[in-house]
């Protein structure tokens, strides 16, 4: 038997399906401790051997770590993506809670690839948390700057001269400056928004110098490959969680989107860009990627090989972002063998 779970704030929807797709149970948990004993009970009494999971990241965490830790069943995660089709292949069934789940549980029996889910628990969970809260910051750093610059422009034109960005304690104390004679209330508005951004460049300051003491309790491999510093490193373990997960390099590959996708027909063969997969690692690999083209790496050797093979910059780009996931996996597993992992609860 196998088992789809589709995830809400208050709900889980279950779904146990045969070996043929047929749904043998087809029902609704709390998203509660007692939701969760309750479906590890339903899971038990139909001999579930494999569990996916849409959302384990979200609604269902809990869930999805109360059934990891009682390890009665595998338990993958499954991208909404891959549900949206399994449903609109079956149309006249609608969109409700149920439909999904028995989508859900029908791509579990039928993908074998399927990563195994993140444990929201543990040293990995913790560098995730640091690496989205930084995130969260700088988001909210880059919104209110730029708001800010369009503010000066109007209080203070032609100030871009002196001031060129406003991500520097600098550069915010001469913005200060700037306007430290108008009395108005957009410039009184613009002095809060620039205090506001010293306070959020010091939290960042902070959060950074958590992030850096957390990887280095790691101490991972990670760290030594050039363009990947804490905060990078910190984001590639917090996301990958168990590099076991993936089952080669490819499907690692696949999984941060930097695999390109086969898009031939007839006697054409071609490929195109992947626009799916795991975005906030694909953001790592880029910048990465980046950061390597501009010194005198490897990087930018294989960069260079490609552009002179006649491919555009764009595309030569593309190639160094596909090869540079392989040097991840391998440092992984690298550290897995060194016993440098994150450790998880249950692990």
């Amino acid at each position: 038997m196998l088992a789809g779970i589709d995830t809400h704030e208050d709900t889980l929807a279950v779904a146990v399906i045969d070996d043929a797709g047929r749904p043998v149970v087809v029902t609704e948990v709390a998203n509660t401790e007692a939701g969760f004993t309750t479906l590890e009970q339903l899971l038990t009494e139909h001999a579930v051997t494999r569990v996916g999971i849409e959302g384990s990241g979200n609604y269902g965490r809990g869930a999805a770590v109360h059934l990891v830790l009682t390890g009665g069943s595998e338990v993958v995660e499954v991208p909404p993506s891959l549900t949206s089709w399994e449903r609109s292949g079956r149309p006249g069934a609608g969109k409700t809670d149920p439909v999904d789940a028995v989508a859900i549980a029908r791509i579990t029996a039928r993908e074998p690839g399927l990563p195994a889910v993140r444990l929201a628990v543990g040293q990995a969970a913790d560098l995730r948390a640091l690496a989205d809260y930084r995130a969260q910051l700088v988001a909210e750093r880059t919104a209110l700057a730029n708001r800010t610059h369009t503010e000066l422009h109007g209080l203070v034109p032609g100030y871009q001269a002196q001031i060129p960005r406003l991500t520097a304690p600098t550069f915010i104390a001469a913005a200060k400056g700037l306007l430290a004679d108008q009395t108005s209330v957009r410039a009184l508005l613009t002095r809060r928004r620039l205090i506001r951004l010293a306070e959020l460049t010091a939290e960042i300051g902070e959060v950074v110098g958590l992030i850096t003491a957390a990887v280095a309790e790691v101490d991972t491999g990670l760290t030594g490959l050039y363009g990947l510093g804490p905060v990078g490193a910190a984001t590639i373990l917090g996301e990958v969680a168990d590099v076991r997960r993936y089952r080669s390099r490819h499907a690692f590959a696949a999984a941060n989107g930097t695999a390109p996708l086969p898009a031939s027909s007839g006697r054409t063969t071609r490929r195109r860009l992947n626009r799916s997969g795991n975005r906030t690692l694909n953001r790592v690999l880029y910048t990465m990627a980046i950061t390597q083209i501009r010194a005198d790496t490897e990087g930018r050797a294989y960069y260079l090989r490609k552009r002179a093979e006649g491919k555009t910059g764009r595309e030569a780009l593309r190639c160094l972002k596909r090869q540079l996931p392989d040097v991840v996996y391998e440092t992984l597993h690298e550290d897995l063998a060194a016993g440098r992992a994150p450790a998880a609860a249950g692990r």
